[in-house]
């Protein structure tokens, strides 16, 4: 697995690398900013970015769009705000992250679990802060969201699970079937949907996706 370390404070930088290393996560590049961040994706193409929000010039959250199109996006933050969170899913990014909510150990569970598509790692303040927003959106809004996007009962409530945060696995437990099933309701889900990631999808069903 390869990844991208994007943070504009080199200690943080250094701590992640180290982290991600010990894991068995090759760390393919390190990136200051989102304007960097993008060119080296393009160049380096790593599994999934790690990616900060407060940066100087372009940020993380601007910078998730573009990165998304070409890796995973994982945001790492000590931003809890709900505005900030939000938008950074609807760009695309298929996790967020807060500092200080999780181990060393998790932090490189989340990164695989990202890769493989099996969860959208949310820590706990970040799904407050979704459950903040979702509140703030109009009711119109979200009723458009969930109107009719052509989601059979059975992939509805899947994706109901992936709103939770359930991985497949969890999810096939929940609905005893197999995982290999549900990887097919998922697949068939974004496509529906229009979106590449767990994140964008959870926007879009919950509302949150203008």
């Amino acid at each position: 697995m390869r990844i991208l370390v994007v943070d504009d404070n080199p200690v943080v930088r250094a701590g992640l690398m180290s982290i991600l290393e010990a894991g068995g996560v090759e760390v393919v590049g390190e990136a200051v900013d989102g304007t960097q961040a993008v060119e080296l994706a393009r160049r380096l193409r790593p599994d999934i970015v790690l990616l900060d929000v407060r940066m100087p010039g372009v940020d993380g959250v601007a910078a998730a769009g573009p990165l998304s199109v070409l890796s995973k996006v994982l945001m790492l933050s000590y931003d809890t705000d709900a505005d900030v969170i939000g938008q950074a899913v609807r760009n695309g990014a298929s996790g967020y992250l807060v500092h200080g909510t999780f181990e060393a150990d998790e932090l490189v569970a989340a990164v695989h679990d990202t890769v493989a598509g099996r969860s959208s790692p949310l820590s706990p303040s970040a799904s407050r802060a979704v459950v903040e927003a979702l509140r703030r959106e109009p009711a119109p809004l979200q009723a458009a969201a969930r109107d009719d996007p052509g989601l059979s009962p059975r992939e509805a409530q899947v994706m109901d699970l992936i709103a939770q945060g359930r991985s497949n696995g969890e999810i096939a437990g929940a609905l005893v079937v197999s995982e290999y099933t549900v990887k097919n309701h998922v697949n068939r889900i974004f496509a529906k949907l229009q979106v590449r990631t767990r994140g964008a999808a959870i926007a879009r069903w919950l509302g949150t996706a203008r």
